[in-house]
């Protein structure tokens, strides 16, 4: 079980595996041997509530690996969600895999991380992009997102965008409540909007 050195001021303290319940660590060993490889970031404190971290689990790794949009377009969503909501976390984890294994352009991070719609962006990623930032501002996309999101992504695609908004911005409120920690010597990746 991956953990962060400071644990000291966690809402939801980490569980070693002697300290779970039976169901804790099903779930704990469930999650660990998906494609997550084990427990980290918001699973830390979702284990608390072993059935709520089961289908959180769940869902996530639908829309991580089986959604129909592509891993580029789920990371531009997953950073958009986390620049709007300031989730540290998640900006550095995603930022990662964004980068490690996408094809997502260094620019288009970089003006995600600036609060910035990228100038760079391809037509499909800027329709995701502003439905996101729409369900975020507004709780739906305009009527000429979602008619350009049909036509890009077809009705299954647009649920996938539309959950991932709704699951990275859930992630975005456990991970902020719960207060993980970056690994030590990690400097918060996102500033202040101005």
């Amino acid at each position: 079980m991956s953990t962060p050195s400071n644990t000291t001021a966690l809402r939801f303290p980490v569980l070693s595996a002697e300290q779970m319940t039976a169901r804790q660590k099903e779930v704990a060993d469930a999650i660990a041997g998906g494609p997550r490889g084990g427990i980290r970031g918001p699973f830390l404190a979702l284990i608390h509530n072993p059935e709520l971290a089961n289908c959180v689990q769940q869902l996530g790794e639908h829309l991580r690996y089986g959604a129909a949009i592509l891993p580029a377009h789920i990371e531009l969503i997953v950073l958009t969600v986390a620049r709007h909501w300031n989730c540290q976390y998640e900006w550095f984890a995603h930022e990662r895999i964004a980068r490690n294994t996408t094809d997502l352009a260094d620019d288009i991070i970089k003006a995600l991380a600036r609060g910035e719609t990228p100038a760079s962006l391809s037509a499909e990623q800027r329709t995701l992009h502003i439905l996101a930032k729409e369900c975020l501002t507004q709780g739906h996309p305009s009527d000429a997102i979602y008619d350009q999101a049909v036509a890009a992504f077809g009705r299954p695609g647009v649920l996938d965008a539309l959950a991932l908004t709704g699951y990275y911005s859930m992630i975005a409120m456990v991970l902020n409540t719960a207060q993980i920690p970056l690994p030590d010597g990690t400097e918060p990746p996102l500033k202040p909007l101005k």
